[in-house]
């Protein structure tokens, strides 16, 4: 490329949009590279379509996926419908430790994840952010609330977040749209464990989909088929949201099927001074300049990233003199805590396909330890639902005997699914890969991860919960699991380059910013100190929103 750009945002996804939007908005000219191929706002070619539309009617070539998405089709996003907005891990693979499993579950095109996140949207409190340095693991957050609060205002505002507001200290109150409604069952579950447990709310889940229309954008159709991608702009993208608002500023060059391979740096001054490109359609690689650089490519691509940009001066990784770079990753340790019959609602049903669940926000170890074992806490996710006629995908049965008996509505169950917080360990880390290449010659990444003791723990108290407050709502309780899934299996893998105060202990800084390079911002999940039990994806928006006016203030005052 013949320009030099005052930024260059790698990556389209949820940070990456909000990164190039802000930063157009401020009259920067931005180059977003994203490395797969784009996906235009309301073409999404299998958003409209029908079971029997698709050769196997919406389940997909299960032998085909055993070669090609071993590992994505495992996410239970995926799908014949969705199999195009994951990677093929063929083409895409990555290593794990001997002895360990994690699922790295991926999206490779024009706005990323965004097309395929649960939309979840929590603050975090203090109690999140002061928790490394309460009680030692980790190292402190340069940050607190307070420097947070604004910008999740605004991008709350932006995105259109439904939600109600509880007043909860744990899990602070937002800018929300009306919030979507409770069934009767999951109202009933609710008023029993709040009139047993004032300190515990059941709630329903503060989501990225609009309940009114915003800005062009239409409010939700109820379909819950969000992952193939929404032409009515309903819940928060890319593509819906953040790109059009870049776009229209005219600040904005947009390159996709473009692989950011490392990051240039001048060791003179020890300033990145831009990227080198491949472009998978040609094979070709290409330069382009900038005067400064934010990664946001997703938290272990932009730690991939890192790791590749070595070199004489950065023999270990950019940016990484304090050998922190690639450590410390978390991502929840879940599992499906509590499954039970609720009794006396046979009578009633619910219509449509509400887009999000219910949550019951952390109540263990706030103001003081509660002697379960374990530090910290956990939440739970799920809610009451019905089987119907789609139970019969897993029947046998023929003819008329079957559909009458798909015509019944089944009992009703509640659900609980935990996520316990991850504690930052140094043990749990990402390398390069000394023999391992991509399909485009790239060293693949090597993911060491093993959840531990405390979050053992944590599952623990949370099933033996689950089951106390279904059964005091006057469920059967079924089953439940204390153990968690293979790492990865939340989708919220996030550090490896934590921010902090201490140059010698983080990578980056309180405004996401490289310690080694000044010009360099990290602003997705890899920034993360800590993991919290909420979904992040919130914050990492927020963290964006507020280094991108940061970076600007410095290019204007000819810092950067």
């Amino acid at each position: 490329m013949n320009a030099t750009f005052d930024a260059i945002v790698v990556g389209s996804g949820i940070t990456g949009g909000w990164a190039a939007k802000e930063l157009t908005q401020a009259g920067l000219k931005v180059l977003m590279v994203e490395r797969g191929p784009d996906e235009p706002h309301g073409q999404y070619k299998t958003e409209m379509l029908a079971p029997w539309d698709l050769p196997f009617r919406g389940m997909g070539d299960a032998e085909e996926y055993l070669k090609t998405y071993p590992v994505q089709s495992g996410n239970r996003h995926f799908t014949e419908f969705t199999q195009h907005h994951f990677v093929r891990d063929d083409v895409n693979p990555y290593t794990v430790a001997q002895g360990q499993a994690f699922n790295w579950w991926r999206g490779y095109q024009l706005g990323g994840r965004s097309l395929t996140w649960g939309r979840q949207c929590y603050r975090w409190s203090d109690y999140d952010f002061g928790a490394n340095k309460a009680d030692g693991h980790g190292s402190d957050w340069p940050i607190r609330y307070a420097d947070l609060a604004p910008w999740y205002d605004k991008v709350e505002d932006f995105v259109g977040v439904s939600g109600a507001a509880e007043g909860l200290a744990s899990l602070p109150d937002g800018r929300f749209q009306p919030p979507m409604a409770l069934n009767v069952v999951e109202e009933h579950v609710r008023g029993a464990i709040g009139q047993r447990w004032p300190e515990r709310r059941l709630t329903i889940g503060r989501t990225a989909n609009l309940t009114q229309e915003k800005e062009g954008r239409a409010k939700c159709q109820h379909r819950s088929i969000c992952a193939r991608g929404c032409s009515y702009g309903a819940y928060f993208s890319t593509q819906s949201s953040t790109l059009p608002a870049a776009r229209a500023t005219g600040n904005l060059t947009l390159v996709t099927d473009s692989i950011v391979d490392r990051v240039e740096i001048d060791p003179a001054t020890k300033r990145a001074t831009g990227v080198l490109i491949l472009n998978t359609a040609t094979g070709k690689h290409m330069r382009a300049t900038a005067r400064m650089i934010f990664l946001n490519a997703s938290a272990f691509n932009s730690v991939h990233i890192l790791l590749r940009s070595h070199s004489e001066l950065f023999p270990n990784g950019l940016a990484n003199s304090s050998g922190a770079l690639g450590t410390h990753i978390m991502d929840h340790a879940s599992t499906l805590s509590g499954v039970a019959l609720m009794h006396g609602f046979e009578d009633r049903t619910t219509f449509g396909n509400r887009p999000t669940g219910i949550v019951i926000p952390r109540f263990r170890n706030m103001d003081r330890q509660d002697g379960k074992g374990f530090t910290r806490g956990y939440s739970y996710q799920g809610g009451a639902l019905q089987s119907t006629w789609t139970q019969g995908k897993r029947m046998p049965g023929i003819g008329k005997a079957m559909k009458d008996h798909l015509h019944k509505i089944g009992p009703w169950k509640m659900v609980l699914v935990t996520y316990a917080e991850s504690l930052p360990r140094a043990a749990n880390r990402l390398t390069l890969d000394p023999v391992k290449k991509d399909a485009y010659g790239m060293p693949a990444l090597h993911i060491a991860f093993a959840h531990g003791g405390n979050e053992l723990a944590a599952l623990a108290d949370a099933k033996a919960e689950a089951k106390t407050m279904l059964e005091a709502a006057g469920g059967t309780y079924l089953f439940g699991f204390d153990q968690p899934g293979a790492g990865g299996s939340s989708i919220h893998e996030m550090g490896g380059a934590r921010m902090g105060n201490d140059p010698a202990t983080s990578v980056l800084d309180k405004w996401n910013r490289a310690h080694d390079v000044p010009n360099l911002f990290v602003t997705d999940g890899a920034a993360m100190a800590s993991s919290a039990c909420q979904n992040p994806s919130l914050t990492y928006m927020a963290l964006t929103a507020r280094a991108c006016d940061a970076a600007v203030k410095l290019l204007k005052e000819g810092v950067l």
